[in-house]
């Protein structure tokens, strides 16, 4: 049987791969870079690794449900760590605001920083955003890719359902209609950026976001999020699938009936029996698809936010001022942030800065007196015609420094621009997570898992359907293989479900 070629090993080809080969499919992975992992990379410092890409662990059972499929249970494989409190918040008046793991912990910080009456208006918000989820979660993130047929279908079936969902508002709009305390509005309009996007544009159905993170809980990854990659590694190679790095895919061939394989950087060629495509969707149909090839994927959506990423080797903290895992330090006008960035294509002036202490985290293990600090602040994409985002990285120190955040020794001795992003992802114009979801059809733009136009070919890639994020990511490499099942069905493990 020729086998299934997975183009990239991010974390939606690697969950797509072992979903593949654990129904006896041969699969083999090709990756151009020299390490697996896509945007959830590591970089090795004067002897220390660090994580350079996503901080955050959320909707386990996701990553639960793809080891099953191998059947390699999660907690033999990776230790997750649960924080309280998880997210400290910094506000420009001297507000300084927990949020943990337990959403109890978090509505009681509230109530003793901020008063008993925006506690409940947290917690009320949050159970606004717990029935969206509940309403919008089955046919907008685990069910196949929406259709606006699909959604007509259930609202005639049941028109409460599309009202829960609450898509014709903006997310800024419903946060204000329901929350008056100022500190909490920003971090409630600030899941908007989990995906990129614009809370003044994005549908209130991202009002969700808030609820997986503060409901559901975030967490760590002992060792860093890159050991989440090693055991998805570490599976497939008990799986006996191979893993090509160094060796990128220039091209896709196509027959009269669909993908008969794929070209090679280095000019060979290996046929396949389908091609799951983990690269950007736009990367797929402008680089990688022959010229002509009708493909519907739509590649002049608005991309999503970039950002400038850095990695702080700071003077280790301890006892009552050690870090916490996550810090997040708002500027005076949070507002001029979303301007700057989607109405002046500029990076903010004042921006929004985020920092990981890995060891916190993640358990990593830093210098003899100093922490990895990962930082990220938001950006426009990298937009054709106009000077590339750049970020001052002392401008950054320079603000973690004057808010105690960092000691004046502390140095950046990482970092990556937006362009540096968008050349080592071709045709994402830097943006992290895909098009933006800056409107209600966006989830009806994305592409999806499955291209009906060319048979044979699949997207498992956060710019296709369900978005961006790690657990989606991984959710959207489950789809694509069960598609790809679907249309080429084969004997099956007992026990492995489609």
């Amino acid at each position: 049987m020729k086998p299934v070629i997975v183009i990239g090993a991010g974390l939606g080809g690697l969950a797509a791969a072992i979903k593949l080969a654990a129904r006896g499919r041969p699969v083999e992975i090709y990756e151009r870079a020299d390490q697996p992992g896509g945007k959830a990379g590591i970089v090795t410092i004067d002897g220390v690794e660090v994580d350079t890409g996503p901080s955050v662990l959320t909707l386990p059972q996701v990553l639960r449900e793809v080891l099953q499929t191998a059947g390699v249970a999660l907690e033999d494989v990776i230790r997750l760590r649960p924080a309280s409190p998880g997210f400290r918040y910094h506000y420009p008046d001297g507000v300084v605001l927990d949020v943990h793991h337990r959403r109890d912990q978090t509505l009681a910080s509230v109530a003793r920083t901020l008063g008993p009456g925006p506690a409940r208006e947290l917690a009320d918000f949050l159970d606004y955003a717990g029935a969206i989820w509940e309403a919008a979660a089955a046919d907008f993130v685990f069910g196949p890719a929406p259709t606006v047929a699909t959604l007509l279908r259930a609202g005639l079936r049941n028109l409460s359902t599309v009202v829960r969902v609450d898509p014709l508002r903006s997310m800024e709009r419903a946060i204000r209609s329901k929350v008056r305390e100022p500190h909490l509005v920003d971090l409630l309009l600030r899941y908007a950026t989990y995906n990129g996007s614009d809370p003044r544009r994005a549908p209130a159905t991202l009002n969700c976001i808030a609820h997986v993170e503060l409901d559901l809980g975030g967490w760590g990854i002992e060792g860093g999020i890159h050991a989440l990659v090693r055991a998805l590694v570490g599976v497939l190679t008990r799986q006996g699938v191979p893993l090509h790095l160094g060796q990128g895919v220039a091209e896709i061939e196509l027959g009269a009936r669909g993908v008969t394989g794929v070209r090679l950087e280095d000019g060979r060629r290996v046929a396949a029996s389908a091609v799951v495509c983990n690269a950007d969707a736009a990367h797929l149909a402008r680089a990688l698809l022959p010229p002509g090839t009708p493909h519907g994927i739509a590649t002049d959506a608005p991309a999503s936010m970039s950002g400038w990423t850095g990695i702080l080797r700071a003077r280790r903290r301890q006892g009552e001022s050690a870090r916490v895992p996550h810090q997040v330090v708002f500027p005076e006008d949070y507002a001029a942030e979303f301007q700057d960035i989607f109405d002046r294509d500029q990076p903010p002036r004042a921006p929004t800065v985020y920092l990981c202490a890995q060891e916190a985290c993640h358990g990593r293990t830093g210098w003899a007196e100093d922490e990895p600090l990962f930082v990220m602040v938001n950006t426009p994409p990298v937009l054709p015609g106009q000077p590339p985002p750049t970020v001052d990285p002392e401008a950054v120190r320079a603000r973690l420094l004057a808010g105690g955040h960092i000691d004046a020794g502390d140095r950046f001795v990482w970092s990556r621009q937006p362009v540096e992003l968008a050349r080592q992802y071709p045709h994402t114009a830097g943006a992290i997570y895909g098009p933006a979801s800056n409107s209600p059809f966006a989830a009806f733009h994305r592409a999806p898992n499955a291209l009906a136009r060319v048979p044979g070919l699949y997207l498992a890639t956060g710019s296709a359907h369900p978005g961006g994020g790690m657990p989606l990511a991984l959710h959207s490499g489950r789809l694509a293989a069960r598609a790809l099942l679907a249309d080429q069905p084969g004997a099956a493990p007992a026990g492995d479900r489609p």
